[in-house]
């Protein structure tokens, strides 16, 4: 008996141990499913040039958008895995006209001019045509309300009606299952 217990009790801490493991792997990052979306507002560097916005023009996309279908994706990473996604998105944009689903991809990292460079090359790399590009102002972390994570790559925000129905972030880009991505747009998608 005593044997058991002793042998229950390591069990016990075991699986307590792994659990925090996973949870250190798990990343928190972007508004959460439930949570309303806040207004913010970023620079369009390029991309989708029939959506009525002018390359350079100060706006809220988010409003823009308002409480239409919309992916909003932060990402410090122009990864292959980022790019495939964004050309996913891209191609589910122009087959979902009826739902008017937007997407937009904002830029982080640590200098804006940079950063614009880098929008341009993603923008031309991930053919997008759909899709603006995007330097939020607060553009090392995202807005401030959003909350994303410091220690996100990508983060990725699905919302339909100005209110979050799912999120998913990574610290590796190359770990980004661009797969279960679009299997959550139908969550946002009339």
């Amino acid at each position: 008996m005593k044997n058991l217990f002793v042998l229950g009790l390591g069990l016990c801490v075991a699986l307590v141990v792994s659990g925090n493991a996973m949870a250190e792997n798990a990343v928190k990052s972007g508004p959460q499913q439930g949570d309303r979306l806040g207004a913010f507002y970023v620079t369009k560097v390029c991309g989708a040039d029939s959506d009525g916005v002018s390359t350079g023009q100060n706006l809220c996309y988010r409003c823009k958008n308002g409480s239409r279908p919309q992916v909003i994706v932060f990402t410090r990473s122009t990864d292959p895995k980022v790019a495939e996604l964004v050309s996913k998105l891209d191609k589910a944009v122009a087959n979902n006209e009826s739902s008017k689903l937007r997407v937009f991809v904002n830029l982080l990292g640590e200098d804006k001019e940079d950063l614009a460079d880098e929008a341009k090359k993603f923008a031309a790399s991930s053919k997008a045509k759909n899709v603006p590009f995007v330097v939020p102002n607060e553009f090392e972390n995202g807005p401030d309300n959003y909350g994303i994570n410091a220690k996100a790559a990508v983060t990725i925000t699905l919302a339909s009606d100005s209110g979050v129905k799912a999120s998913y972030a990574v610290t590796d880009a190359k770990d980004l299952n661009v797969k279960k991505v679009m299997g959550q747009l139908k969550q946002i998608l009339n």
